[in-house]
């Protein structure tokens, strides 16, 4: 923002630092009254051997730019009060101007960021364990677009080891020949839990299993065909819900793709001395960094999932020049990326600070059952999206019966709950999955936020055009100021969501702007006929706030309805 800027100008002589200093250093006032900025001036005084009250003394004792009306001091702080409507007029103008690129920056100045996530298993249903990856490494991809980035939206299907060896050698067991095409993965699934549930009572079970995935690993004809027929239902399936959420991956590379590429990495690792034996397997010695072994050959010269991330990073390097690549898994793997991330770079490449994992909580059930497929604890995303649409739909037809698009509606409103609810908060939290949260339309939610920007277009629609001036006074109140301050700060919002890589705090910006929209227009009488200077004005901060709305639901994945 200007103003910021010219303050940090105009104090930055004063303090004897560069002016960057101060701009990282001012703050908003948690109470307006305490002023529009503030600067803590505790920094400074150990340099300035001072007092932090007398260098704010100095502070707004120096002259001050035209935008500042007022500076004082409280405490150790110099706060800055401003002229309103000469910052209201300059928010909306940029708003005005930019549209719906309002606070896109071209900070990656098209830098390739990869970014791993969802990550969807072959042959196991697509559930809500997988939901905070998929929303969340979305939500992402599309902020990196924005911010200047180009985006490479992987997903790394779970697609070899030996579960696959088991689940074909169920189908020989208990398997018909067209069950699968029938009954897709929910059948898969089905011979999977019975494939484990037999397995505990027979252990021979298991070598037939690991029989099967030999052949697999052998490409035997046979093991081949089932396989593939697995593959493909299950993508068939799975890209359905991927419809539904509006996502596309720029690459489906799962696992098995990486098999004929982990030679040249063990070899490198051999070269360079990196290898070590220990009780059979080959490992990376991490002792040093206070870590366990990497451990990249098994004893019997089976690579790890490590070898195949590793070999994954190097050809993700090699084929798209990476600026950064992220991976959206939750933390229980912390461990396992803090190791092979240091393999890579005790193997000398500088590219492995650009490796990055991307945490988050884990989800169980409300009721304390934790997720297993092998035991069939599972809750589909698509029976929790379409109950969602469902639910949002009977609201429609409650609420506006002649809605006319009410199933596209009912569509991003129900999507929209299920993704906003994992996106509300830190991505570290953990989630206690429940049907009556997700599904909730009540409170800090996206129907709110969509609600908003529906009520926004309504206001627009019955203005009509409107040809005056702009009294941006009207934007000074104390109801229409703050919905100024959350435009002007939503291009900062995204910077920093960018840099820690939290898509909640687009989202929390989203509800406060609504919640600060709302009592605006609950408070002023927005169309004034007898005003058409100030109508002008709040029409100008309607739209602005439109625009802000609907760019960051779309940001998040979300739909921005027109109408509710």
């Amino acid at each position: 923002m200007p103003f910021r800027q010219e303050i940090a100008n105009a104090v930055a002589p004063v303090l004897q630092v560069d002016a960057q200093q101060i701009l990282d250093r001012l703050e908003t006032p948690p109470d307006p009254a305490m002023g529009d900025y503030a600067l803590p001036c505790f920094p400074f005084a150990k340099n300035m051997r001072k007092a932090p009250a007398l260098i704010a003394q100095d502070v707004v004792g120096a002259p001050m730019p035209a935008c500042v009306k007022e500076a004082r001091v409280a405490g150790g702080y110099a706060n800055f009060f401003i002229d309103k409507a000469q910052y209201a007029a300059q928010v909306m103008r940029r708003v005005d101007e930019q549209g719906a690129q309002y606070g896109a920056q071209n900070l990656g100045q098209g830098r390739a960021v990869c970014i791993d996530y969802s990550s969807i298993n072959i042959a196991k249903p697509f559930h809500i364990g997988h939901l905070s990856s998929t929303a969340i490494g979305h939500a992402l991809y599309n902020l990196y677009n924005f911010m200047g980035y180009k985006s490479i939206g992987i997903n790394h299907l779970g697609d070899w080891g030996t579960q696959f060896g088991k689940l074909l050698a169920a189908y020989e067991l208990w398997g018909e020949g067209t069950d699968i095409e029938t009954g897709g993965v929910n059948r898969m699934l089905e011979l999977y839990v019975k494939f484990h549930a037999e397995a505990e009572k027979d252990e021979s079970l298991n070598d037939l299993g690991r029989q099967w995935f030999k052949r697999i690993e052998d490409g035997d004809p046979v093991a081949m065909d089932l396989f593939t027929r697995f593959k493909e239902t299950t993508i068939r399936e799975v890209m359905k819900i991927y419809d539904l959420l509006g996502i596309h991956f720029d690459s489906y590379a799962g696992e098995s793709f990486y098999n004929d590429k982990m030679d040249a990495v063990v070899q490198e690792l051999r070269d360079k001395h990196l290898l070590v034996k220990s009780e059979g397997a080959y490992v990376v010695d991490l002792s040093e960094e206070n870590m366990p072994p990497c451990i990249i050959l098994k004893s019997d010269g089976a690579t790890l999932y490590a070898t195949r991330d590793i070999a994954a990073a190097f050809y993700r390097k090699k084929t798209y020049d990476f600026a950064k690549c992220l991976y959206v898994v939750a933390y229980q793997q912390n461990l396992h990326f803090r190791q092979w991330f240091k393999v890579v770079e005790k193997m000398g490449y500088d590219w492995a600070k650009d490796l990055e994992h991307v945490a988050f909580g884990m989800v169980s059930l409300a009721d304390g059952t934790t997720l297993s497929t092998r035991k069939g604890h599972v809750v589909k995303l698509e029976d929790v999206l379409h109950t969602a649409i469902e639910k949002a739909k009977t609201i429609m037809e409650e609420k506006s019966p002649h809605l006319e698009n009410r199933d596209e509606v009912a569509q991003q409103v129900g999507v929209g709950a299920v993704v906003f609810g994992v996106l509300y908060n830190a991505r570290i939290k953990d989630i206690a999955f429940s049907y009556e949260r997700a599904l909730s339309f009540e409170g800090e939610t996206a129907p709110y936020v969509q609600y908003t920007h529906a009520r926004c277009t309504s206001v627009l629609r019955k203005a009509g055009t409107l040809d005056a001036a702009l009294d941006m006074q009207a934007l000074c109140g104390e109801f229409a100021f703050p919905v100024v301050r959350l435009c002007e700060s939503w291009p900062q919002t995204l910077v920093s969501a960018l840099e820690k890589n939290e898509p909640y705090l687009v989202a929390r910006h989203l509800v406060e702007l609504a919640q600060a929209y709302n009592r605006f227009y609950y408070e002023v009488r927005i169309l004034d006929e007898e005003n058409a200077a100030q109508t002008a004005a709040r029409l100008t901060l309607t739209r602005a706030v439109k625009t802000v709305l609907s760019t960051g639901l779309g940001l998040l994945g979300i739909g921005a309805p027109e109408r509710m």
